[in-house]
């Protein structure tokens, strides 16, 4: 008997997948949305993993809201509006392109996108051309920042990756309070227009696919929260080093997948 149109195997187990990325996250500090869609493209259509984390994602980043400082809000708003509202317009491009990205290109795309992840989350080395790439791409100017948003809600909203939007909040040298704020603030918006666009372009296919979405939320907060209490046990250097491996995994296996299928 299906579950939301799904085999009640593979509903447990996109639950499950859902629940272990809030885990890594929880544990890891990251890695949430790129854990739980890249496992997820290999039990389900890429293009649907992309579309069901959309909620989890959503849901994650509203609890996180509550680190932003009510009165720095408007100072916020006016300094972040170009990157933000450039990365609306790229995020609806990005799922718009989602729908008609051949399944074996996107499985790539997300397996690159992951090694390209665990490259720039890594702390253990620079990369080549790093401090080049910062001083040139993460200008303090308005036109910077509506490019970089643009191409940053393209990827994100074609694949939930949104490394490079946590990248360009890093290079701002903001404390973490106000990081984590804008960070979920600059999430949670992009997310919620993608709740519409997804509907919009017929990305959920169907009513059973919203309701797998919302279910999942809970699982990815619960493995938020699991993790955050396994985390004490671990050492930062385990923790990070455990996540990076699992995500080097993931990625080499959809690339090679996608490659195959090409």
């Amino acid at each position: 008997m299906a579950v939301f149109g799904f085999e009640p195997v593979v509903f447990t187990l996109v639950l499950a997948i859902i629940f272990f990325g809030g885990l890594v996250k929880g544990i890891a500090g990251f890695g949430y949305a790129i854990a739980s869609t890249a496992i997820l493209a290999s039990v389900l259509d890429p293009s649907t993993a992309v579309v069901v984390m959309i909620l989890p994602m959503l849901a994650a980043n509203v609890r996180l809201l509550g680190e932003l400082d009510r009165t720095d809000l408007p100072t916020c708003v006016e300094r972040f509006w170009p990157f933000v509202a450039a990365a609306l317009v790229g995020t609806v491009a990005g799922m718009a392109l989602l729908a008609r990205i051949p399944k074996p290109l996107l499985a790539l795309g997300l397996g690159l996108f992951t090694l390209t992840y665990v490259l720039v989350s890594q702390p253990y080395a620079a990369l080549p051309g790093e401090a080049w790439v910062v001083d040139r791409c993460f200008r303090p100017g308005t036109g910077a920042k509506a490019i970089l948003g643009l191409v940053s809600g393209l990827v994100f909203g074609a694949s939930n990756i949104a490394v490079q939007i946590v990248a360009y909040l890093d290079s701002l040298s903001l404390d973490r309070s106000t990081f984590v704020g804008v960070l979920a603030m600059i999430l949670v918006g992009v997310s919620s227009v993608r709740v519409g666009a997804a509907w919009y372009l017929g990305l959920y296919e169907s009513t059973s696919l919203v309701v797998v979405s919302i279910v999942g939320a809970a699982p990815g907060l619960l493995g938020v929260a699991v993790g955050n209490r396994l985390r004490r046990y671990l050492s930062p250097e385990v923790e990070t080093a455990g996540a990076l491996v699992l995500l080097t995994v993931i990625g080499l296996k959809l690339s090679s997948s996608g490659l195959a299928a090409i």
